[in-house]
């Protein structure tokens, strides 16, 4: 029994289930926002540590013995997301209690915020692949809710948008995994990796690949379905937009990562270029768009598409290398990404406008939020020794290594691309003058995202914001030991035979001795298919 890798599931349902129980008491939601995420972030840190010295930590739901019952395991890859989740989970309920108006609340937004922590939790951690559909509704479900939370216009117009692309993957999603059970009779993600290996139909194996490619590539917003995104992330409350920058397209790029790289690992060569041209098509659009925006949160909206192009271009090259490049981007993207939004309603506060032409003046009056927002931006844009250098450092050395020049280089000119829209942001934003139409006195009482007045409280929005900047500082000095880890990702990606011999036992370890030298012979020629293509 392993109860750190059900804690991080099942403490955010408990502390969405006391804040609905308490629902008249703001104090207690409010309470509840931040100590449920401390104590999530104190089971993530052990399951972390746990999952450092054992390599895998499992649990057996029911105690019924795999591939019957339902099964919950964390390698690094679970651990890490699971560790970034949390931390950007104590960041929001931080930065909500200053942001949240009372009419928000009273309608649910402290148990939203739990319930979708809860379902992004046990989308890393399930090892059953019907569970996996599950905690994706979940999700869905909850992010919904907090979209259209406020019920203006250009909220249910996102929203439907939202909705309409993600119940499209959803179908496909369920489709696929149909199909799936009805070829190899089981939904456990572990044993359908060994049973694939002996599936017959290679054809319907290929089509299951693309169909699990497609449905995975809608929910995280890459090529060439990804416009629901910037049509609603800058929509709702900017809390909500920024829990969703951070969390949601990651749980869509970590579900492709686990089912190519455990799964259908055997169809990498045949998918390889189609994924490639993805990444890239993802990349380009993503920050095109982003260039000929003047919005603050639909800038950084579409930049969320043009980063998801690198985490997919770490798992398309297909080298150990290669997917701890892409989960390095994943790690840092989540932190960045998230305090970006969250500087923009900093800016919203202070200046009552995302409209970059209307602002100014900031570099001047708010030096700290300057500084905090150098620093997530040009971490974005990939500049030295921040944590998007050593990400994208890695991705176009691992690129290079497979002569897969073209798509290398589309890497580094979206990168100046990017540079070119942080730039643009610092020089209206902080830089220049404030307008001479945009008068906002610095003592204007504040009002939540409902419209009611608040009490003046900046300090609970600068403290997550400075913690983040420091974060993603931190993660390029670290970069040496952060990349130890993320190459034991890569290690175990990349060869699951570990993973697989941890749901199902030392049974499943004599079952891969025997499929081992068929498995070595298909991955090497894909590899080699790879790079003759590159």
């Amino acid at each position: 029994m392993r109860p750190e890798v059900a804690l991080p599931v099942l403490l955010p349902l408990l502390s969405g289930a006391i804040s609905l129980l308490f629902w008249r008491s703001r104090p207690m939601q409010r309470f509840m926002a931040v100590a449920g995420n401390v104590a999530l972030l104190m089971v993530s840190l052990w399951l972390f540590v746990a999952t450092l010295s054992d390599g895998y930590v499992t649990m057996q739901m029911g105690s019924w013995p795999a591939p019957f019952g339902i099964t919950l395991i964390a390698d690094l890859l679970s651990a890490v997301m699971v560790l970034m989740t949390a931390i950007i989970g104590l960041a929001m309920g931080i930065y909500s209690l200053a942001t949240t108006g009372r009419g928000h609340e009273k309608f649910g937004y402290y148990p939203l915020m739990h319930l979708l922590l809860a379902g992004v939790m046990g989308a890393f951690l399930t090892g059953d692949i019907f569970n996996l559909y599950v905690w994706f509704e979940v999700m869905l479900v909850a992010s919904f809710a907090l979209l259209i939370l406020g019920g203006e216009r250009a909220q249910m117009e996102g929203a439907i948008k939202y909705v309409t692309l993600n119940l499209l993957a959803s179908v496909i999603f369920l489709t696929a995994v149909g199909l799936l059970y009805g070829m190899v009779g089981t939904l456990n993600m572990a044993d359908i990796a060994l049973r694939m290996d002996e599936a017959e139909h290679t054809g319907m194996v290929e089509v299951l690949a693309v169909m699990f490619m497609v449905a995975f590539g809608i929910k995280a917003a890459a090529f060439p379905l990804f416009f629901w995104l910037p049509a609603s992330y800058h929509t709702p409350p900017v809390a909500v937009s920024a829990l969703f920058a951070g969390l949601l397209t990651k749980v869509g790029v970590y579900a492709m990562f686990r089912v190519f790289t455990l799964m259908f690992d055997q169809t990498m060569g045949y998918l390889q270029d189609i994924m490639l041209w993805g990444a890239a098509f993802t990349m380009v659009t993503g920050v095109l768009g982003a260039a000929a925006q003047h919005e603050f949160r639909r800038i950084l909206s579409f930049h969320i598409v043009s980063q998801i192009g690198y985490m997919i271009l770490g798992l398309a090259l297909y080298t150990p290398l290669a997917i701890a490049g892409g989960v390095f981007a994943i790690v840092h993207n989540m932190v960045v990404k998230t305090n970006l939004f969250l500087i923009s309603g900093i800016t919203h506060r202070l200046q009552a406008t995302y409209q970059l032409k209307k602002m100014g003046g900031l570099y001047r009056e708010r030096p700290w939020l300057s500084v905090a927002f150098f620093l997530s931006a040009f971490s974005l844009a990939g500049i030295p020794p921040l944590s998007g250098f050593f990400a994208k450092f890695v991705i176009v050395r691992a690129g290079l290594e497979l002569e897969a020049y073209w798509v290398t280089g589309i890497a580094l000119a979206v990168g100046l691309m990017t540079l070119y829209s942080m730039v643009k942001i610092w020089n209206e934003v902080f830089w220049k003058s404030l307008p001479e139409d945009n008068h906002v006195p610095e003592t204007t009482t504040p009002t939540g995202d409902d419209g009611r007045l608040l009490k003046p409280s900046l300090w609970m929005m600068y403290l997550p914001v400075m913690v983040l900047a420091l974060f993603s500082l931190l993660i390029g000095v670290l970069a040496e030991p952060i990349m130890w880890v993320m190459m034991g990702i890569g290690d175990q990606l990349f060869e699951p035979s570990g993973y697989i011999e941890a749901v199902l036992g030392a049974s499943a370890s004599v079952e891969n001795v025997l499929l081992e030298p068929s498995t070595t012979a298909e991955k090497q020629p894909e590899a080699d298919a790879g790079e003759a293509v590159q």
